[in-house]
């Protein structure tokens, strides 16, 4: 599971969501990728089950890199606990994703490899999400 090796400030507030991705937008790596079309929290287990779908289906062929990554910690308070008395504890990790964030991107597989096993991962994620890829004069969105 992907979570930070130490950080500043063990628990944070909740944040907010408004607004489209203005970083991690456009392809850095790979020929194909996969993008978010809602906003949402990305847990750390969920980012794993999507790399693993991933890998499987290409077997051993294509480089895969994943774009996000879960900073955000999650505290949790324990059951039947009564109010008041601090904030709970770390529970798991979540990436903040926003609409057209770069999630996941493949390259050294065929176009149709690579969009089934970006569907089997876009399965294992809470958003919709959209298969795109890198043409010679840009980036070309398709569904």
């Amino acid at each position: 599971m992907l979570m930070p090796k130490r950080v500043k400030r063990r628990r944070v507030h909740r944040g907010r969501m408004k607004g489209n991705a203005n970083k991690g937008n456009v392809l850095a790596y790979g020929e194909f990728g996969l993008v978010s079309m809602e906003p949402s929290w990305i847990t750390s287990n969920q980012i794993e089950a999507a790399r693993i779908a991933m890998t499987r289906y290409v077997k051993r062929g294509g480089k895969v890199w994943i774009d996000i990554f879960p900073h955000k910690p999650i505290t949790k308070k324990p059951a039947e606990t009564r109010m008041g008395s601090g904030k709970g504890s770390v529970e798991y990790w979540v990436a903040v994703v926003k609409p057209g964030r770069v999630m996941f991107e493949m390259s050294g597989v065929p176009e149709e490899v690579a969009r089934e096993a970006l569907r089997l991962a876009s399965h294992k994620l809470p958003v919709k999400c959209k298969f795109i890829k890198r043409e010679e004069g840009g980036v070309v969105n398709e569904s």
